[in-house]
């Protein structure tokens, strides 16, 4: 399953899905008071499911990777959403483990089969297997909580960082390079096939890599990030949803900033968890801060965590891929 890295896209697909439950659509229907008719693509199109029975719903691609293979984020928050329409209105995401078994087809659809593993007085369990041609590509442990009070309360503090109205947007960082005359012909193909791409999530770098020298960094990657388009308050788990889709975007690419004469032959997500801490808006600025402990034996390992814009920590993750690499001798220029 293909984790997306650097620059990725989404295109824009289908309308909204009459089976779609009314606590995972509501949330789009609110006009927006800087875009009175912008709903984001993530919630009318993308984690929409078709609902096809009961706990069992079919999911369309939006985006397919140039690997050929479906973008690792879309069928972990499709199958978080899937979860999500299995369990009452009072309870909230507050963790999933995700294991990605087999590639996904991009020429078929996927059908996302819930299996009510447990309702507890506090706790519910769902399992989830995303299925295409009769096998599973991911299976999917989601946990709802009861939101409860407690006297335990810390977190670390949240990196002090350039505020994203400051920084520029991969976009606006691609023009840049595109404005050097001495850049290569392929460089410069593969950065206007970026720029034709329909992304649907807003990312502003904090620490870019230089794209003209091949410097090694520090396996951290710091990034400000949101949904494009209008969300609003409604359901916390639509925009835990959101988030789940938005947290496998250039995530284990961290490991690799420390190897820059080495290019990417395979890269692919092994496994994706996420705790959710705290409430957050996904359509709102959260600094994602991603940073890779170790790699070695074809594998990275990454972590990140996402914090909204006032400091508090909104959510973890946790990923494991295949990386296999090759060494670079030419420059880019």
């Amino acid at each position: 399953m293909a984790a997306a890295e650097g620059i990725v896209a989404c295109a824009a697909g289908h309308s909204l899905s009459s089976g779609s439950a009314d606590s995972l659509k509501n949330a789009s229907e609110s006009p927006s008071e800087d875009n009175p008719d912008l709903r984001s693509v993530l919630v009318t199109s993308i984690l929409n499911l078709e609902k096809l029975d009961t706990d069992l719903h079919r999911g369309t691609h939006h985006w397919v990777p140039r690997s050929q293979r479906l973008f690792g984020g879309q069928i972990v928050g499709q199958a978080l959403v899937a979860a999500a329409k299995s369990v009452s209105d009072d309870v909230f995401a507050h963790s999933l483990h995700c294991y990605f078994v087999r590639a996904g087809d991009p020429k078929v659809p996927v059908l996302y089969q819930v299996d009510r593993t447990r309702d507890g007085k506090s706790f519910s369990v769902r399992s989830v297997k995303a299925i295409q041609h009769g096998q599973p590509i991911l299976t999917c442990q989601a946990s709802f909580h009861t939101q409860q009070p407690s006297p335990l309360q810390h977190q670390f503090t949240m990196p002090n960082v350039p505020p994203p109205e400051e920084l520029l947007t991969f976009e606006e960082l691609i023009h840049r390079y595109l404005s050097n005359p001495d850049l290569a012909e392929n460089a410069k193909l593969g950065l206007n096939k970026i720029l034709a791409d329909e992304v649907p999530i807003e990312i502003k770098p904090v620490n870019p890599p230089d794209f003209y020298k091949r410097v090694a960094m520090e396996p951290k990657k710091l990034f400000w990030v949101r949904a494009k388009g209008y969300i609003g308050e409604g359901s916390m788990k639509l925009h835990c949803c959101v988030a789940a889709y938005v947290s496998d975007y250039a995530f284990l690419g961290t490991a690799l900033l420390p190897y820059p004469d080495y290019r990417v032959q395979f890269l692919a997500s092994l496994d994706h968890a996420m705790w959710f801490h705290n409430t957050f808006r996904a359509d709102h600025w959260m600094l994602y801060e991603c940073e890779s402990p170790w790699a070695g034996g074809s594998r990275g390992f990454v972590h990140g965590r996402l914090w909204r814009r006032d400091g508090v920590l909104a959510a973890s993750c946790t990923q494991e891929g295949v990386l296999r690499v090759r060494a670079v001798a030419q420059s880019n220029l």
